[in-house]
C-alpha cells in the first residue's frame, strides 16, 4: 500500500533474542519507538523544533499485536501511518513486516501528546504540523480501514 510511510529498517540481532529463542517483547517496543519519531520527524517534529518550541512527545498509550516470531537474523522494515489526528494528539499505527517473507511480525498503535516539555501539560500542536498530519492522515485513512480489516 502505498500510504505507508517506511520509518524503520533493521535486523534482530542475537542479544535481542529471549531463552525462547525469538525476539523478546521489549525489541519490538524499542523498534516501533523508532519509528515513531522518524514519523513525527516527517512531520516537521523533530529535536531542533521540539528545542525551539520548547516542547515534547510523550506516549501515552500503546497497544502491539504479535503476528509472527522474529528470530537473530531477521531483517526488519516498519512501515507507519496516521490513524487520527486531533487537537492535542496524533495516533499513529505501525506495521512491522519480516522482509524474506513479507508476513506482517506485528502491528502497533501509539497515541502520542505533544506537551510543553517546561509544566509537562499536553498543549495543541502547532498549527502547520497538524495541518500537514490532516492531509497526510486523510490520503492514508481508506486504504488502512481495509489493510486492518486483512491484518486482523
Amino acid at each position: 500500500m502505498s500510504e505507508w510511510r517506511t520509518t524503520y529498517r533493521g535486523v534482530v540481532y542475537p542479544w535481542h533474542c529471549d531463552h525462547m529463542g525469538h525476539m523478546n517483547v521489549m525489541w519490538y517496543t524499542g523498534k516501533f519507538d523508532e519509528a515513531c519519531w522518524q514519523l513525527l520527524a516527517m512531520l516537521g517534529l523533530d529535536r531542533s523544533r521540539f528545542a525551539q518550541d520548547g516542547t515534547g512527545m510523550a506516549a501515552v498509550e500503546q497497544h502491539i499485536q504479535y503476528k509472527r516470531e522474529l528470530h537473530a537474523g531477521d531483517a526488519v522494515t516498519i512501515q507507519s501511518a496516521l490513524l487520527e489526528v486531533k487537537d492535542k494528539s496524533i495516533h499513529m499505527l505501525h506495521k512491522m513486516v519480516h522482509d524474506a517473507s513479507a508476513e506482517v511480525a506485528a502491528t502497533t498503535v501509539v497515541v502520542g501528546v505533544h506537551i510543553d516539555a517546561r509544566i509537562r501539560k499536553a498543549i495543541r500542536l502547532p498549527e502547520d504540523v497538524r495541518q500537514k498530519a490532516i492531509k497526510m492522515q486523510k490520503h492514508e485513512i481508506a486504504a488502512l480501514q481495509e489493510e486492518m480489516v486483512r491484518l486482523r
